[in-house]
């Protein structure tokens, strides 16, 4: 490739790559947490919820790209967060949390289809919301979304210690004298926040790709919160200059590379651990 390619590729591609490579770690740290808590489709769930509320903007009238549209969307999927935090407590219910998620995600679903008929254009609308338009990401959207995930990610850091122990032994942090289903909120409701700042420019499927992939595959090759970071932070990395990559030169969409990537760099991780006969230490 000569310079001129290279400075052409560069000029379209710098933002996007910078919006894959800043904010999947979060995700990834999220998704480990949901590996933790056996809830994998919870943040497919979330991400339907924001979609709904996005819905409920364009039906009201509110363009996509408007910020009424961000809160209105937002404030449904807190609404989604309480919903999962309560539900956590199975202890006291016969119905598992993974039944709850999965209703909500299909009520969802369907609820975006019915509100999204009655909006003009609601079929380009229903594709954008799935695959998003990471290729168009400016730099205020990677700059804006940086300073919102710096926060969040600081957080979760201050509070790691407590999330991982509401994760990993429930009952436990209850002995201790925590309030999971606060804390369960407070966990659920940042997480809402990052699916919904995420989903409004990288789509729905993108979003549960660089959530689950990356933990999935850091789970199976390393053992502790740190070395699984750092795992899971090489695969998305892998994953986004790859999906790029094919996308610019094969002129595919973008999202959906990435997430096909994603699903690659899965099965090699899979091949690797069966050819080595177990996760690393």
């Amino acid at each position: 490739m000569n310079p001129a390619d290279l400075a052409t590729v560069w000029a379209v591609m710098k933002w996007p790559l910078a919006a894959c490579l800043v904010f999947p770690p979060l995700l990834l740290y999220m998704g480990l947490h949901v590996i933790k808590r056996e809830v994998i489709f919870v943040d497919l769930a979330l991400a339907q919820v924001a979609t709904l509320g996005t819905c409920v903007a364009l039906l009201m009238g509110y363009h996509f790209n408007d910020q009424i549209t961000f809160w209105i969307s937002l404030g449904i999927t807190f609404l989604g967060a309480a919903l999962f935090s309560w539900s956590r407590s199975s202890r006291q219910h016969q119905v598992p949390q993974e039944a709850i998620i999965g209703i909500t995600f299909v009520v969802a679903a369907a609820g975006v289809i019915l509100l999204l008929s009655r909006v003009s254009g609601g079929k380009e609308e229903l594709e954008y919301l799935l695959t998003g338009d990471i290729l168009n990401v400016s730099a205020d959207d990677v700059g804006h979304r940086s300073v919102l995930f710096m926060g969040l990610a600081a957080f979760y850091g201050t509070f790691h210690s407590r999330f991982a122990q509401i994760s990993s032994s429930p009952d436990e942090a209850v002995a201790q004298g925590l309030h999971v289903r606060v804390w369960d909120f407070l966990f659920y409701a940042a997480f809402a926040l990052v699916v919904v700042s995420f989903v409004r420019i990288a789509g729905v499927l993108l979003t549960f790709a660089y959530l689950i992939v990356p933990a999935v595959c850091a789970v199976m090759l390393a053992a502790s919160w740190k070395s699984r970071l750092i795992v899971g932070g090489v695969i998305s990395a892998i994953a986004s200059f790859t999906g790029l990559y094919a996308s610019y030169r094969l002129d595919l969409p973008t999202g959906a590379s990435i997430v096909v990537a994603c699903g690659l760099l899965l099965i090699l991780t899979n091949v690797f651990v069966a050819v080595r006969g177990g996760r690393s230490a």
